[in-house]
């Protein structure tokens, strides 16, 4: 499996705790079992990406709200594009990973998961995050 593979996985599971609003390690395990994922290397990325914007959630929420338009609040945002943006965030922020290649893996899922405006609105989030970090 490779990285882009890794980080599709590590969003499907974003977006299951988003919806559960749960996390414990028997969900992990279930998740690599349920989705096949037997590479080691994918379940320590994707492990590390969860309990990361997990330990993070709180300032990656701030980093998210801070670059919304005046009149969004974070609970407008649809859970496919939190999931996303906290996916991309985190990877920029934590990872250290080029954030070009960052927003245009994430971007990329959002044209596939989220709805048409999607890809547009995560892309013009996480521009704004990367523009304020310099």
């Amino acid at each position: 499996m490779n990285r882009s593979e890794a980080r599709e996985e590590a969003f499907k599971f974003l977006y299951q705790i988003e919806v559960q609003k749960e996390l414990n390690e028997e969900q992990i395990e279930l998740f690599f079992e349920n989705n096949e994922i037997t590479d080691n290397n994918a379940k320590e990325y994707i492990k590390d990406i969860v309990n990361g914007i997990k330990a993070q959630e709180k300032t990656i929420n701030e980093i998210i709200a801070s670059n919304l338009k005046a009149d969004w609040k974070i609970e407008r945002i649809s859970k496919i594009n939190l999931s996303l943006l906290k996916l991309g965030i985190y990877e920029i922020n934590y990872k250290e990973l080029p954030y070009k290649v960052v927003i245009n893996e994430v971007v990329e899922l959002a044209k596939k998961y989220g709805e048409d405006t999607s890809p547009l609105f995560v892309n013009g989030i996480l521009a704004s995050v990367v523009k304020n970090m310099n």
